[in-house]
Formats: C-alpha cells, sequence, structure tokens
C-alpha cells in the first residue's frame, strides 16, 4: 500500500522529518509572487553595494563593522525596495515555528558545532599557533556569520523566491544556485587554477543546492541562513580566508 507524504510525517515523528526535508508548512507564502521582480533588483542593488563597499571601504573598516552593518542594511533595504515584509521571505518568530523546524534547527547546530571542529581540527590548529584565539574569532569567526546569513538573504530569501514563482520550483532553485555558485560571491575562483576551482565550485554548487531544496521545503530563511552561517564561519576562519 502506497504510504503518502502526510502518513510518513506521522509515522517518523517531528524530531526525525526535518533530516527527510518532511516539513508542515513549506514553501514561503505566494503572495509575494508579484514581487519577483522587485526581488530580483533588490538583490542586485545589494551586490552592487556588497562590492563597492568590499572595495572601497575594507580593510579601512574592519570586516567585524562591514559585514554586521551590510547585513543590517540588506535587511532593512530588501523589503523596502522589494515591497514585502521579512516574516513572508521566511524570517517567521520562533514562536510561530513548528516542532520539526525547531528540532531539526537544534540537532543541525549540535552537530555542526561537532563535526566542524574535528574535520577542520588540523587547520583550527594552525590558526591558533598563528593569532590570538579571541582576536581572531572576533575579526574573522563572528563577521563571517553575519556574511553568510546575508547570502542567504540575498540569493535565497530574494532570487529564489523571485525565480521560483516565475519558472517553478526545478529551474528557480537551479538557476539561484547557478547564480550563487558562479556569480559575484565566488567568481574569484574563475583566476584559480583548474585543480582548485573545480571541486570548489563543485562543492559551492552542492552544498547550495541543499539549501536551496531546504528553503523550499521548509519555507523557514532562519534554517538555511543560520547553517550557512555557521558553515561559512568555520570554513574561512579556520583556512585563514580574509576575502
Amino acid at each position: 500500500m502506497h504510504m503518502n507524504t502526510g502518513a510518513t510525517r506521522h509515522w517518523l515523528g517531528p524530531h526525525l522529518r526535518g533530516h527527510l526535508l518532511l516539513f508542515e508548512r513549506g514553501p514561503v507564502a505566494s503572495e509575494i509572487a508579484r514581487a519577483g521582480s522587485r526581488l530580483l533588483l533588490a538583490a542586485v542593488v545589494l551586490e552592487i553595494v556588497r562590492l563597492a563597499a568590499v572595495r572601497w571601504l575594507y580593510p579601512s573598516i574592519p570586516l567585524w563593522v562591514l559585514l554586521p552593518v551590510l547585513l543590517a542594511f540588506a535587511l532593512v533595504a530588501l523589503p523596502r525596495v522589494a515591497g514585502v515584509t521579512l516574516v513572508q521571505l521566511g524570517l517567521r518568530p520562533w514562536r510561530d515555528w513548528s516542532v520539526t523546524e525547531k528540532s531539526y534547527f537544534l540537532q543541525v547546530l549540535v552537530i555542526a558545532n561537532v563535526v566542524f571542529p574535528i574535520v577542520l581540527a588540523a587547520q583550527i590548529r594552525n590558526r591558533l599557533a598563528q593569532s590570538d584565539m579571541v582576536a581572531s574569532l572576533w575579526t574573522v569567526f563572528v563577521p563571517y556569520l553575519f556574511f553568510g546569513f546575508y547570502q542567504e538573504l540575498v540569493y535565497r530569501g530574494a532570487i529564489q523566491t523571485a525565480l521560483v514563482h516565475r519558472w517553478g520550483a526545478s529551474i528557480g532553485i537551479t538557476l539561484a544556485n547557478a547564480l550563487y555558485t558562479f556569480g559575484p560571491l565566488h567568481w574569484t575562483y574563475f583566476a584559480s587554477r583548474a585543480s582548485v576551482a573545480v571541486p570548489m565550485f563543485a562543492a559551492i554548487f552542492a552544498i547550495g543546492l541543499y539549501f536551496g531544496v531546504l528553503f523550499r521545503r521548509s519555507g523557514n530563511l532562519w534554517l538555511v541562513a543560520c547553517f550557512h552561517a555557521v558553515g561559512n564561519a568555520y570554513i574561512v576562519w579556520s583556512m585563514g580566508s580574509m576575502r
């Protein structure tokens, strides 16, 4: 006998459903479909501002100031330009989350904070040997938490939402992820050797695809933004990259 999605959710229980991307709420509100063009415009404006800020203000203004300000600007500008609310984009308050969302969120954060230090142990030891731990955490780890959140707000919250409403989930997620992977966030890898660029692009695309599907299935931008933020911070901090 065929088991439908609803029956599967009930059988698994709320603490396992998230790992199969079986969320109760689903995609973000359909009423923002008419804001698609404005969402894309807002995303373009934000990326122009980001590129200009990095080019002209960094390193005169340190990352621990620049990146939080950039995120704050995006959180204010995006709703104003696009004419939508942050809640409509998926930034719902904790009290409105389902048990599945809350459980999956906490589980992944715990797993990430165990797995990343183990996998990146050698790089982290080298990082700590080269610099003061508190200073490096404050000047690199913390700022890149904000930057990971910014990336999801722009590329999944704005761009993916607009493209999915225009062309459907499969095409919209794929196009948004292609822009995320090969666009201005990561285009410096085009100047790298193929032995570096190819695996990096493949990894970025794969992770981005997971974030895109997770956002589509859950409608919760907090999930992908926080997961991306934690991964971003660990990887950039441990590798010592400041770009």
